[in-house]
């Protein structure tokens, strides 16, 4: 992918049904059902993802969608939003894509009056570790439902 190829990326509300975003949330569960056991996965289907405090979002390449990701909005307190589903196809990784999604579902939050964003994150991905960690994200203990696990890295980042 090159700079004029990211500069024509267009981020839209989606819908996780959708066959191309159920397509990107397939190989994501695929991926992280390949680094960790069932236990250590959270994943958030379709029903989940299409609930009123949520907002689902697709990344495009012309008419091709490359990336996905969603926000929960969260009660708390304090009143949080979880970034769920990240994932960006494997031939557009480490190109900006991501942190083009992240900037949305961050304004988001911060549109809604919502100033701390969460998320929960595996060991084995350092590229994803290390993009939420340049993004401001910094470790935290386990929050809402989780419980702690060894291979879970919990983060948030206050929004300003």
């Amino acid at each position: 992918m090159t700079l004029g190829t990211l500069l024509r990326l267009r981020i839209t509300d989606g819908d996780p049904g959708d066959p191309e975003a159920a397509a990107l949330i397939a190989r994501s569960d695929a991926y992280m059902s390949a680094l960790y056991p069932a236990e250590s996965n959270h994943f958030d289907g379709v029903d989940s993802l299409r609930q009123s405090n949520v907002r689902f979002v697709a990344a495009w390449l012309g008419d091709r969608m490359v990336g996905c990701g969603a926000v929960k909005r969260l009660p708390g307190p304090p009143a949080y939003g979880e970034i769920k589903r990240l994932f960006v196809a494997e031939d557009c990784r480490g190109c900006g894509v991501s942190r083009q999604i992240m900037a949305v579902l961050e304004q988001t939050l911060s549109d809604a009056g919502i100033g701390l964003a969460r998320l929960e994150t595996g060991i084995h991905q350092p590229e994803a570790i290390g993009l939420y960690r340049a993004l401001g994200y910094r470790d935290r203990p386990p929050f809402g439902d989780y419980l702690p696990d060894p291979l879970s890295l919990f983060m948030e980042k206050r929004l300003g």
